[in-house]
């Protein structure tokens, strides 16, 4: 199974860190963001990784190379950042089977890999790691739409009224099938193409959705105060003082 990093972003709102180097490369704890998702896929035990990249993706390629620790790398070019299901579909020429995406500004600690083994041992469509979340934050991402039973009828990104606070965790495994849905999915109200919305696609089309329950913390880079945030669940996981 490869692995698909989107790291396509421009990081506006971390500028001026960001007028010379692209997101990606923005250190926390010591480590590039990408570095990090690199690492957290590599442990998952992927065969490849695909990253797509976009704003300054020289820098990109430059640093990283062919490979990986071990790990063989390619690179798909995203030209216009028109949003996450844009991102995906670039990566298509690299993808024959199911594979997983994480987005590239995240930081993960927790239970990915039962997501993927729960796909590979089910043989699912699609697998999701999701979380309990508030109500007000449920606002902010996707969300999912549940039966009675509590399994995934659909998902809707940013709803002004959640139909649940059950969240995925920016992490999915997904089936090539995926790429169609991409391809032909609506711009939403920000006008960018929603991977979720891709997703709910398939879901609707009979694609049934297994998921796992996340264990551990994730955390989104947009902001400077992201990055402290970052660094203190970090160092408080290293055992260190931080700062």
């Amino acid at each position: 199974m490869k692995g698909v990093i989107l790291a396509a972003g421009e990081g506006t709102r971390l500028r001026p860190r960001t007028e010379k180097l692209p997101k990606p490369l923005v250190e926390v704890g010591g480590e590039p963001l990408l570095t990090r998702c690199l690492e957290t896929l590599r442990e998952l035990g992927l065969d490849e990784l695909v990253v797509v990249v976009g704003y300054k993706r020289d820098r990109i390629t430059e640093r990283y190379g062919e490979s990986f620790r071990g790990l063989d790398l390619s690179y798909a070019r995203q030209p216009e950042r028109d949003g996450l299901a844009h991102a995906v579909l670039a990566a298509r020429t690299h993808i024959e089977s199911d594979f997983v995406v994480l987005n590239g500004d995240n930081i993960y600690a927790g239970n990915l890999g039962a997501a993927v083994d729960r796909h590979r041992r089910t043989d699912a469509d699609i697998t999701i790691p999701v979380e309990e979340v508030p109500p007000e934050t449920a606002t902010r991402g996707a969300v999912c739409e549940l039966d009675a039973d509590g399994r995934v009828t659909g998902l809707v990104e940013k709803p002004e009224e959640p139909p649940s606070t059950c969240v995925p965790a920016a992490f999915y495994v997904l089936p090539p099938e995926v790429f169609p849905a991409c391809r032909i999915v609506r711009p939403s109200s920000r006008g960018e193409y929603e991977l979720p919305d891709a997703i709910d696609l398939l879901i609707g089309a009979g694609y049934e959705v297994e998921t796992v329950p996340f264990e551990g913390w994730k955390l989104n880079v947009n902001t400077e105060r992201d990055i402290e945030r970052a660094e203190r669940k970090l160092s408080q996981a290293d055992g260190t003082t931080g700062c």
